[in-house]
């Protein structure tokens, strides 16, 4: 009787694992089938009918990365970018060495300004790939946005090494060096962009915020120059020429500079504030004929620059310096209470 008992228990065993067996075997052909039928539906452009598919894969299959990851492609290409985010990082937890659904997950982050997160990302992506140049330069962008320009300028030229034919690094590399007062380095790094690409406008830009940070403003006005021969309607190009010529004391220069930067781009800060410098540099020059008029113009356009940034100090204690006293309603100047 216990050796029957014993053998009914054995069956009983052997039928639950073979159950258990043949219900994993048809877990795994229906997942293929969807992993499948997705593929061809995202071939032919049929996002929503693929993600179907996919999301049906992952719930069979929690564990199966590639599900995750191509949801996260889908999420990506209709612009849901937290639902991406979502996906690849369930895809990079199943399965934490893939380097494509890590780099994807990075530029995500950092497409969604999520600095700190992205420099994760990244750091993973290199670890996995360290010979991958958009890792590089990417990560090294990521650190100057938040400041540490030291690990920036590493990630930079580790990019330079990789592809020392590629500009971008050099740029990138040049911008970090200026914002260490590494001058002469940052133009060496600029030169070297050129040198590899010379129809690069907004790098002779860069390049003449460099001279004009050592002072050396006629070579910031020859890049600055061949900047707008490269492209006339270059707005920070004729708003960077306005200052420089502003610091030379060549003030109608500099006015008609800062005047053709707002006609092809009315949003420039420093073009309203330099403007209204000059316009009150003729109010003080008691030489100038209608001095209340130059008076007027340099106030507007110093509230107009304070408009489109109000993060300038030095703006707004000139406009409290400058600004024209206001009336009450009988006309009366508040600051003269007797009305003389």
């Amino acid at each position: 009787m216990n050796n029957c008992i014993r053998t009914i228990a054995c069956m009983s065993v052997l039928s639950m694992m073979a159950c258990s067996l043949s219900c994993t075997v048809v877990r795994n052909v229906q997942t293929d089938w969807h992993m499948f039928y997705g593929d061809r539906l995202l071939q032919q452009d049929s996002l929503d009918e693929a993600l179907a598919e996919f999301e049906l894969a992952a719930a069979l299959n929690p564990h199966l990365a590639i599900a995750h990851s191509k949801i996260g492609t889908i999420y990506r290409r209709r612009g849901e970018i937290s639902l991406a985010i979502e996906a690849f990082v369930d895809a990079v937890r199943q399965n934490p060495l893939s380097f494509d659904d890590t780099l994807s997950l990075a530029q995500l982050y950092h497409f969604s300004a999520r600095i700190r997160d992205a420099i994760q990302a990244y750091l993973h992506a290199v670890e996995l790939q360290p010979d991958n140049f958009e890792a590089q330069l990417n990560l090294g962008a990521c650190y100057q946005q938040v400041g540490d320009l030291a690990q920036a300028a590493e990630r930079f030229q580790a990019a330079i090494a990789l592809d020392p034919a590629n500009p971008n690094a050099y740029v990138n590399l040049g911008v970090t060096l200026d914002a260490q007062g590494r001058y002469y380095e940052a133009i060496h790094a600029y030169k070297d962009a050129l040198e590899r690409n010379n129809s690069q406008p907004l790098v002779l830009v860069n390049l003449a915020q460099t001279y004009m940070n050592q002072g050396r403003l006629k070579m910031a006005r020859q890049s600055l120059q061949q900047a707008l021969t490269m492209d006339s309607a270059l707005a920070v190009a004729h708003e960077s020429l306005g200052y420089c010529l502003f610091r030379m004391r060549l003030f109608d220069q500099a006015a008609d500079s800062y005047t053709s930067a707002l006609s092809f781009d009315g949003k420039l800060a420093r073009a309203h504030a330099g403007l209204g410098s000059i316009s009150m540099l003729k109010y003080l020059d008691e030489q100038e004929i209608d001095r209340t008029l130059h008076r007027e113009r340099a106030i507007e356009h110093w509230h107009q620059s304070l408009e489109i940034n109000p993060d300038q100090p030095r703006i707004r204690r000139l406009l409290e310096k400058y600004a024209i006293p206001k009336a009450n309603p009988e006309g009366l100047l508040l600051d003269d209470p007797v009305g003389e």
